[in-house]
């Protein structure tokens, strides 16, 4: 007779909490009613009220990340927690945990290695107004920048599988972790997938931990970084386009009025834009080896992603026949 030996892959639920009591135990509560096989891990992040004693209380697994800032949480667990399925969500209770089995089940049927929850409501509420001009300005700098893969670079609802939890070189301290995984993403070109879900408000007393000004610049910094490590022939190009028109604007003058006088009068100003001239060369030399150079570590880190196990697979063993392998997950409803 055939016999057939099924495996359920292994979710776990990654909830980064920074002073969240007022939600955080009906997020717990919704998540194990989605989701009752998966583990809940609540990391808080230095929580000055009862967030770590309610997330506890409610069910889920609580672990202390002293060093501020969600990217440090992000890193930490994905070092420490061990699963098939990470599912990732904020602790404020704007993400529906209902969504969850949708994110699953498009991570397993489309076999990406990341799914994004796109935040359909974001410009809906008004209080948002500055995060949400913000939000635009910045997906549209990522797509000129990196590529045209995701529309919401900065949403925290995300769906991974395990080859991509743990090769993912995670460097960001803070809300920029959302911007590392999208550019690590585009730049192994990894199969990622987007689903638009509703995007809710925060309940009254609970205020947002981001800052429109010193979280932009701290992204925009980020881009510039990422830039550098990942396109650094762009980066650096810049610079040197930027310096060769600097050192033309001022060299031209000049040697017009050598050419009419056969002096020139201007030393300063000739030497300033042979020393611009210079730079712009040293850039576009720069940019060009390390283009080289990241070319090889985007190889290095193909590599390593590809080297970890794609999932945990379901063996079907037949009597007479050979062994057959799929991936499945059985439990999880079709996306809408």
């Amino acid at each position: 007779m055939p016999q057939e030996v099924r495996y359920e892959p292994s979710i776990a639920v990654l909830l980064p909490c920074y002073n969240e009591e007022l939600t955080i135990a009906e997020v717990v509560r919704r998540f194990r009613e989605t989701l009752p096989a998966a583990q809940i891990y609540v990391y808080d992040n230095n929580s000055t009220d009862l967030t770590a004693l309610k997330a506890r209380a409610a069910g889920a697994i609580v672990v202390r990340e002293p060093r501020q800032g969600k990217g440090n949480v992000v890193r930490r667990m994905f070092a420490d927690i061990d699963a098939d399925i990470y599912l990732m969500a904020d602790g404020d209770g704007t993400y529906a945990p209902e969504d969850a089995p949708q994110l699953i089940n498009t991570l397993l049927t489309e076999r990406s290695d990341m799914v994004v929850g796109t935040r359909r409501g974001v410009t809906d509420d008004a209080g948002r107004a500055g995060h949400a001009f913000g939000n635009r300005i910045f997906n549209n700098l990522y797509k000129r920048l990196f590529g045209t893969d995701f529309t919401d670079i900065f949403s925290g609802y995300r769906a991974f599988t395990r080859r991509f939890v743990k090769s993912f070189p995670a460097v960001s301290g803070g809300f920029e972790i959302e911007t590392e995984m999208s550019v690590h993403a585009s730049q192994l070109k990894l199969p990622v997938s987007e689903i638009a879900l509703d995007y809710g408000r925060r309940p009254e007393g609970s205020s947002s931990k981001l800052s429109t000004y010193r979280d932009g610049a701290k992204i925009l910094w980020m881009f510039a970084m990422l830039m550098k490590e990942t396109k650094p022939l762009r980066f650096f190009g810049a610079f040197s386009v930027f310096f060769l028109g600097a050192s033309l604007f001022l060299m031209t003058p000049v040697l017009i009025e050598f050419v009419e006088t056969g002096l020139v009068p201007r030393m300063p100003t000739w030497v300033l834009s042979v020393a611009l001239l210079l730079l712009s060369m040293l850039a576009a030399v720069t940019g060009l080896i390390l283009d080289s150079v990241s070319r090889g570590r985007a190889e290095q880190k193909r590599i390593f992603y590809l080297s970890m196990p794609s999932a945990r697979v379901e063996r079907r063993e037949r009597a007479g026949e050979p062994e057959t392998v799929k991936s499945q997950h059985g439990k999880t409803p079709r996306a809408a």
